[in-house]
């Protein structure tokens, strides 16, 4: 599949997300967990039957009530069949022992009974802060309200509710029309919603995002969809280096949009074309993540070519992205690229200075390793710009690796300084 051409044919959905694809519904309510009754703090979404799910969790060892609960219902295996997600903010149900067990399982029993499912067929996500007892009183109330609001334009408030310290929702689908073999003609959608702001830095995928598409494919096939985009996506992007106890990305294959016609086949070209729309819908998402970061004013692109090795492309990208010197150099509007030369220096890839190119949003500012004098006043302009890019070649290699980050203003220590207040 030429990915150019297929490109040309996506089509962004006009305020798309997560229910976008045909086959599902979703509801954000207020249900309690948060003080404030005009804020939604939980969200519902729901398959019209049970179907093909897939999903992806935190590497942190402190993992959270609701991912142990999740994996298992999952088979441990990251794919399964399910009906519907609850996902609560304002609690990460995490570090609580087996009262936080207890209140996710719960959680699953209370939405089977609403939804007429078998417990295990429905998932549980929780953000918020860590360490507090999750009352399940919230979810006895909250869960059969949303599934009284469940709608097909119920998305927009499904992604509200997810939100912690977000200063605004994330979303966004893709639709095209399949040109595969056994395909031909059948429109396919993928949507999606997103929350992240802080303790951003990718260990499966960073966050909490719900994903969906009416494409029909099986359990274990939609989990590899899903694992490559995210490896790709939402596994590079980095707001403050710190993993979340809470990560969860999950995704539903309703198969509404070609009820019937065989579920896709992995490397088939109807796959590829599969994959590279959940790619796109995901990159969107985790851009906005690195976007939205805590107390960010830019979009920051990290790119590092010439790298021995895919693996060194991504640590070395990874160091600069990272690098408070750089994020807080970009705050300032400060052109300083020695900065991204000693992140690259002491990240442990092998390489040598002398063969090192740097561009700063397309200007040259430093050239075998050694400075390239620039026009200050025509890079404080190219500053305004709301994404900023930064590019190195190492000269070591042909691999390459993009990280998406953002700057780090005083706002972030006043974010996080006041969290709990």
């Amino acid at each position: 599949m030429n990915i150019d051409e297929f490109d040309a044919r996506i089509r962004a959905v006009p305020n798309g997300g997560v229910t976008s694809a045909q086959g599902f519904m979703a509801a954000g309510v207020h249900a309690g967990f948060r003080k404030d009754p005009k804020r939604l703090d939980m969200a519902l979404l729901v398959a019209d039957e049970v179907c093909p799910v897939a999903g992806t969790f935190t590497q942190n060892r402190f993992c959270a009530a609701p991912v142990t609960v999740s994996r298992a219902h999952l088979g441990g295996v990251g794919y399964g069949m399910a009906r519907g997600v609850v996902v609560n903010s304002g609690n990460a149900n995490a570090a609580t022992g087996g009262a936080g067990i207890a209140a996710a399982h719960e959680t699953c029993d209370i939405a089977s009974q609403v939804l007429g499912c078998e417990p295990e067929q429905v998932l549980v996500s929780s953000t918020g802060v860590i360490g507090q007892i999750l009352d399940i009183e919230p979810f006895e109330e909250g869960i059969p309200a949303a599934a009284d609001a469940l709608s097909r334009a119920g998305g927009s408030d499904a992604a509200l509710a997810i939100m912690t310290t977000d200063t605004h929702p994330k979303e966004y689908a893709v639709t095209y029309e399949s040109q595969a073999a056994g395909y031909l003609g059948s429109t396919f959608t993928v949507g999606g919603c997103c929350k992240g702001s802080g303790m951003i830095m990718p260990n499966m995928a960073t966050m909490i995002a719900l994903i969906t598409t009416d494409a029909p494919v099986r359990p274990e096939t939609l989990h590899g969809l899903l694992r490559s985009a995210v490896d790709q996506t939402f596994n590079r992007v980095t707001v403050d280096s710190d993993t979340s106890t809470n990560d969860t990305c999950i995704m539903f294959a309703s198969g509404k949009a070609a009820p019937m016609l065989d579920p896709i086949d992995e490397g088939s070209d109807a796959y590829q074309e599969l994959e590279r729309a959940i790619y796109v819908v995901c990159e969107a998402l985790a851009r906005g993540i690195a976007a939205d970061g805590e107390g960010s004013t830019k979009l920051v692109t990290v790119t590092v070519s010439g790298a021995a090795t895919p693996q060194d492309a991504d640590t070395a990208a990874r160091a600069v992205a990272n690098s408070p010197l750089v994020k807080t150099a970009v705050a300032g509007h400060d052109c300083n690229w020695g900065r991204v030369a000693a992140a690259l220096g002491k990240c442990g890839v092998a390489f040598n200075q002398e063969d090192v190119d740097i561009d700063i949003m397309d200007i040259p500012v430093c050239r075998d390793g050694l400075t390239v004098p620039f026009d200050e006043d025509e890079a404080l302009r190219r500053f305004e710009a709301p994404e900023i890019v930064i590019a190195a070649d190492l000269g070591a290699g042909d691999a390459q690796a993009t990280v998406w980050t953002c700057d780090f203003t005083h706002d972030y220590i006043s974010i996080n300084a006041d969290y709990r207040s």
